[in-house]
């Protein structure tokens, strides 16, 4: 069974492509980082031609090493064979896992078809950890994450998580609570969920700030914070 060499958790950077105004590629030097994925939603991937796609994800394997604990490619196509051809390239050039969106022209109706396809492109690269790319607003795809994630292991071995960017909180509740005992990365990747909380932490960390300094006042000390 393929295993991450360090578990997918933290932030994760989805890195952009740059583009010149022209439309051709042009890498750009990376700065320091954890993790990095590749030719996803952000880097705009699907826009992409096969051989662009390989290219943006040689550059960021080579020029990531040493710097990025891992890199993940995105090899989600429309066709399965590309997306085979996509992850085969990424285990030749050394990438640390593959995610994989669902297909959503001609779309899996049921889980049990969805499963079928990423089996097979996770087929592809047997040596690397594969990841599923959960994001129906964008695919149309209603199957549950939660419904999806039972049993899939037994069919996909190489499974280790999945990047779940959708707001229905139930669902990902439920994919997190039934997988305790399994070893799997839950990515969060809605942006504006993640900073109302990081907004709601720095509000909570204030109002401890007064709280305690009310207290403080009451034993007739007055130390308080800036913001007052």
């Amino acid at each position: 069974m393929a295993s991450p060499k360090k578990k997918l958790q933290g932030l994760v950077a989805a890195a952009i492509t740059p583009m010149t105004e022209n439309g051709r590629y042009s890498f750009v030097p990376l700065t320091d980082s954890l993790f990095g994925t590749v030719n996803g939603t952000t880097g705009e991937g699907l826009s992409l031609s096969i051989s662009e796609r390989r290219r943006v994800a040689e550059e960021w394997v080579t020029k990531g090493r040493n710097k990025l604990d891992q890199v993940v490619i995105h090899v989600g196509a429309l066709s399965l064979k590309e997306s085979q051809e996509l992850a085969q390239h990424a285990a030749e050039i050394g990438a640390d896992g593959i995610a994989v969106i669902a297909p959503f022209f001609l779309k899996p109706w049921n889980k049990d078809v969805l499963i079928s396809f990423l089996k097979e492109v996770a087929a592809a690269a047997p040596a690397l950890p594969f990841y599923y790319y959960h994001i129906p607003a964008l695919t149309g795809i209603k199957i549950r994450a939660e419904e999806l994630l039972d049993g899939i292991q037994d069919k996909i071995p190489t499974f280790q998580g999945l990047k779940f960017s959708d707001t229905d909180l139930l669902d990902f509740g439920q994919c997190v609570d039934q997988n305790r005992q399994r070893q799997f990365a839950f990515l969060f990747g809605v942006d504006e969920f993640c900073i109302q909380r990081f907004i709601n932490f720095v509000v909570k960390l204030e109002l401890l700030k007064v709280s305690k300094n009310q207290r403080a006042l009451a034993l007739g000390t007055t130390n308080f914070p800036s913001f007052l």
